[in-house]
């Protein structure tokens, strides 16, 4: 089952994103992913676990964490974004 896993990684150079995009490309049932540097976002699809790419990009050295939903002020209607966390806004509300 596919899903979308929203991440924020502190990156501040191409050397960083880089790093990023080497433990995914290595990562076992990754579809895709976008990074963002002016966001510092980081957006993985695939057959993934958020806490397995949460772990693998964590690797990197790079400070990373879950991408809260209430954050992104402009989404740009991206509303795959709200599958990343399903199970905890349902309990939240």
């Amino acid at each position: 089952m596919s899903q979308t896993v929203v991440l924020k990684v502190a990156m501040s150079c191409q050397g960083c994103s880089g790093a990023v995009k080497r433990v995914l490309d290595k990562m076992e049932d990754v579809e895709s992913y976008e990074i963002d540097m002016k966001e510092q976002k980081v957006t993985v699809k695939g057959n993934v676990q958020p806490e397995a790419v949460l772990q693998t990009v964590s690797k990197t050295g790079k400070k990373t964490s879950l991408w809260e939903e209430a954050a992104p002020a402009e989404s740009e209607g991206k509303s795959v974004e709200t599958e990343t966390k399903p199970a905890e806004e349902v309990a939240a509300a």
